[in-house]
């Protein structure tokens, strides 16, 4: 266990400054800094700070290095190792959103950062971000950044094994291996300490996931699925997890074609056994496939656990977490948030998977007033609230593909919501592609014209949105229907 005052090895890559007790990097003395180029350790290697001059392959996913066009100007993604973003950073981002775009700064479902509106200047705006330390270390390998892990690893009370080291040495082979750079922007990986705060019905390419079997942790694997719903395909022990997601993504990129882009697509051709037959085969330790591997399933984490305060297994300390009103953050409330992780916590912001923050690294006796600070800054620290339980895309106001100004529309069915002192768990979606959810939501509006949608409940046994209970509803009916529906539910 690392105690709140220790900067752990991998800390460069996953948090920055610190305070209250915690080592900032100006206290270190220059002798203690390994040098950027010898000293061999991936994690200090200096971003780079230049626009790349060859040309960023074409793909519809923004990047920090690739802008794409939509009707409100253009889209910045800003690809943050474990979701972290110092201080610092955060303020830069912030300034960006307003010199060179509309203000607009968005929360993602990875744990990302997006301005929108940009305007004319690109070539500006990415030079200030790369010149915060936000690029790539290789700018070949800003699309192959995704590697999702726990907004609390190495601080959660209930992880089975820190994973920031692990993840480390993952995404250093992601950004350095060339072969590795060919994979799609969308193919996307997890890692699960076993965190009581993770995001575990993500479908992911690769999902690694922490197991104890006869007292030893050991890493359960999946393709193509999510540990929410499935269990680990086989298992490795937590020393062979760097050569495993090495070998799954050589194994892929040999055995796909260009088209088969994601591993569902090369699964559909190639069974699973004959995968794993090829997997066992490059390991240096064999796979791990008895039945209590493949029978075990991942504990569901608590409800709403990112919102409000969330215990850290240092003791006295606490994380602080608030959800991004429907994902938006304006400059001035991402100056506010960094602003008390300077004052209150490590220095630093981590984006979650649920389009929130948290501060993380607070003093228990300064826990309520973080929580203040972030409800002053506009946002949502209580579960309670209809509106921190939406998500909804872009919509109409800014996607050609919308259907319907989803944004507007959940803030009005929120507050009728909230006005019947009912919460319920909704996704707006402006057209069936569901960008701004990447799992099924517990509900689901799917929208077929202005203000009208087709209303989804999730059911196991119904593909895609799930079970449709209305069609063509205006968000008063839709209200209305979910109110009867949450009194039913209590009744029973």
């Amino acid at each position: 266990m690392w105690p709140p005052h220790y900067t752990h090895p991998t800390d460069r890559l996953f948090t920055a400054t610190a305070k209250a007790g915690i080592i900032r990097p100006s206290q270190i003395p220059a002798s203690a800094h390994p040098h950027p180029i010898t000293s061999g350790d991936p994690l200090t290697e200096p971003l780079s700070a230049r626009i790349p001059a060859a040309p960023i392959r074409p793909s519809a996913c923004p990047g920090l290095l690739r802008i794409v066009p939509a009707l409100d100007g253009g889209i910045c993604r800003i690809k943050l190792a474990g979701g972290v973003i110092s201080a610092g950073q955060a303020l830069a981002v912030a300034d960006a959103a307003e010199r060179f775009a509309g203000g607009v700064i968005e929360a993602t479902n990875r744990g990302n950062l997006q301005i929108r509106g940009i305007g004319a200047d690109h070539d500006a705006l990415i030079a200030t971000l790369l010149g915060a330390g936000l690029g790539p270390k290789n700018p070949a390998s800003d699309d192959v950044r995704n590697l999702m892990i726990s907004p609390t690893a190495g601080l959660d009370p209930q992880q089975l094994f820190d994973a920031r080291p692990l993840a480390g040495q993952i995404l250093h082979s992601l950004e350095t291996h060339p072969r590795f750079h060919e994979l799609s922007p969308k193919f996307a990986l997890s890692l699960d300490a076993g965190e009581g705060l993770a995001m575990l019905e993500h479908p992911h390419d690769l999902w690694l996931s922490a197991l104890e079997v006869d007292g030893e942790t050991l890493l359960g694997f999946g393709l193509a699925s999510c540990p929410a719903s499935d269990s680990p395909l086989a298992a490795v022990s937590l020393d062979a997890g760097h050569e495993l997601v090495v070998a799954v993504l050589e194994l892929f990129l040999e055995h796909a074609r260009p088209e088969q882009t994601r591993m569902r697509h090369l699964l559909q051709e190639v069974a699973v056994a004959q995968f794993l037959e090829w997997l066992d085969a490059r390991l240096s330790q064999g796979l791990r496939v008895d039945q209590k591997i493949t029978t075990w399933r991942r504990a569901p984490i608590a409800a709403n656990a990112h919102i409000g305060v969330y215990p850290q297994r240092q003791p006295n300390f606490t994380s602080v977490g608030g959800v991004v009103p429907l994902g938006r953050l304006s400059p001035s409330m991402l100056r506010s948030a960094a602003k008390l992780a300077d004052e209150l916590g490590d220095g630093s912001l981590v984006m979650t998977p649920w389009q929130s923050l948290m501060l993380r690294n607070v003093r228990d006796e300064q826990a309520s007033t973080a929580a203040a600070g972030l409800r002053a800054a506009g946002l949502l620290c209580d579960a309670d609230q209809a509106l921190s339980q939406m998500i909804a895309c872009t919509g109409s106001a800014a996607c050609g593909k919308g259907l319907a100004d989803t944004k507007a529309d959940a803030l009005q069915l929120a507050a009728c919501l909230q006005q019947q002192g009912i919460t319920r768990a909704v996704h707006l979606s402006g057209c069936n592609r569901s960008c701004a959810a990447a799992h099924a939501a517990p509900i689901t509006l799917l929208a077929i014209s202005a203000g009208h949608y087709d209303l989804y409940f999730r059911h196991a046994d119904q593909p895609g949105f799930g079970e449709l209970r209305g069609r063509d509803l205006t968000i008063e009916a839709v209200g209305a229907l979910l109110t009867a529906d949450s009194r039913s539910s209590t009744d029973d």
